[in-house]
C-alpha cells in the first residue's frame, strides 16, 4: 500500500531543493514554495468542482452534465482547514450515506488511532478529468503513518458493526460505516516530490473514495497505559510534536517519556494502570510522575 509513510519521511522530503542557472553562482539554491502551491491547488480543486459531480449511480465523481449538481453546490462536501509545517491548507471530504446509525457503530477515529478501511485512489490530472485508479485495497494502518490528507479526514467519519458470520472461512462484513470521498491538495498528499514509481507525480491533488470500516479507540502505540491522543500535551491536535525529555522521539511512540530510566507505564505508583493521575512531587504537585525526571517511580 503506497499511502502508507513513516512521518519522518514525509518531513524529510517537506522541502525539495532545485539549482537554479545562475551563471554568476552555480551552488545557489531555490526552495520550494509549498505556500504558493497551497493556494495554487485550492484554486484547482474549486474550478474542479464546478466542472463535476458525485453520481449516485456509479458511486463515483464524474464530469458535470445538465440535470446534476455541481460538487461546489453540492451541499455533502464540506472543507476543512488545517495549517501544516507553518503553511495553511484546505481539503475536503464528501460523506455518503447515514454512518454510525446503528448504536453498536464505532465512533470517530482520532488522527493517530488504528482503522480498517477500504480505498480506492485517483488523481486529478487537471480540473476537466481524472487518471485511472493508482491504488486499491482493505487493510489496516493507523493514521498517523499515512498521508496527512488521511491523517485529517478519516476522522470526520465513523467506523461501522462488524456483523461478520462466526462460520469459519465466512468473509468480514461491516455495516453502518463512513462511506465518502476525500478531495486531498498535494501538500497533504505527497507534496512536491511525489512517489518514487512515479505513479503520483509531485504537486498532483488526490481524490480518495474510502469506506471506514473498523476502529480501534484511543490507539496506544507504545504501550504505556496512555492512548496516544492522550499524549497530546501541548493540545494542538497532533501528538506527533510532543517530547517530553527532547530525545527527539514523540512521547506517543517513547516509552519512557521523561527520559529518567523507568517505563512511563511502571511510573503508576497508586497501582491503577493509569500514568496519568500519579503526582508525588511536592514542589510540582500538578505534574505527573511519568513525565517528572525528578520522580521515579
Amino acid at each position: 500500500m503506497i499511502k502508507i509513510k513513516h512521518v519522518f519521511i514525509v518531513a524529510l522530503f517537506s522541502i525539495a531543493f532545485y539549482a537554479c542557472g545562475d551563471d554568476n553562482d552555480s551552488n545557489a539554491v531555490e526552495v520550494f514554495d509549498h505556500e504558493a502551491q497551497a493556494l495554487i491547488d485550492k484554486d484547482s480543486l474549486a474550478s474542479f468542482f464546478t466542472k463535476h459531480y458525485y453520481d449516485t449511480t456509479s458511486g463515483l465523481v464524474k464530469p458535470l452534465i445538465a440535470g446534476e449538481t455541481a460538487l461546489s453546490n453540492d451541499s455533502n462536501l464540506k472543507s476543512q482547514e488545517v495549517t501544516e509545517q507553518e503553511v495553511d491548507y484546505t481539503f475536503y471530504y464528501y460523506k455518503i450515506g447515514n454512518e454510525g446509525s446503528d448504536p453498536d457503530a464505532k465512533g470517530n477515529p482520532s488522527v493517530v488511532d488504528s482503522v480498517y478501511a477500504k480505498y480506492n485512489g485517483v488523481r486529478i490530472v487537471d480540473t476537466d478529468s481524472i487518471s485511472t485508479s493508482f491504488d486499491s485495497n482493505t487493510s489496516w494502518f493507523t493514521l498517523d503513518g499515512v498521508i496527512r490528507g488521511w491523517s485529517y479526514s478519516f476522522p470526520n467519519f465513523k467506523g461501522g458493526e462488524n456483523v461478520s458470520s462466526s462460520t469459519p472461512g465466512e468473509p468480514i462484513n461491516f455495516i453502518n460505516g463512513g462511506k465518502g470521498i476525500l478531495f486531498i491538495p498535494s501538500g497533504l498528499g505527497y507534496r512536491n516530490v511525489g512517489t518514487p514509481t512515479g505513479s503520483i507525480p509531485g504537486n498532483a491533488n488526490l481524490i480518495f473514495y474510502i469506506e471506514l470500516w473498523d476502529i480501534v479507540a484511543n490507539t496506544d502505540h507504545d504501550q504505556d497505559g496512555i492512548p496516544s491522543i492522550e499524549e497530546d500535551l501541548d493540545g494542538d491536535g497532533d501528538p506527533r510534536n510532543d517530547d517530553t525529555d527532547e530525545n527527539f522521539v514523540a512521547n506517543y511512540v517513547d516509552a519512557d517519556d521523561d527520559g529518567d530510566g523507568k517505563l512511563t507505564k511502571d511510573e503508576d505508583r497508586n497501582g491503577d494502570g493509569d500514568p496519568r493521575n500519579d503526582f508525588n512531587d511536592p514542589d510540582n504537585p500538578t505534574l505527573p510522575d511519568y513525565l517528572n525526571p525528578n520522580i521515579f517511580g
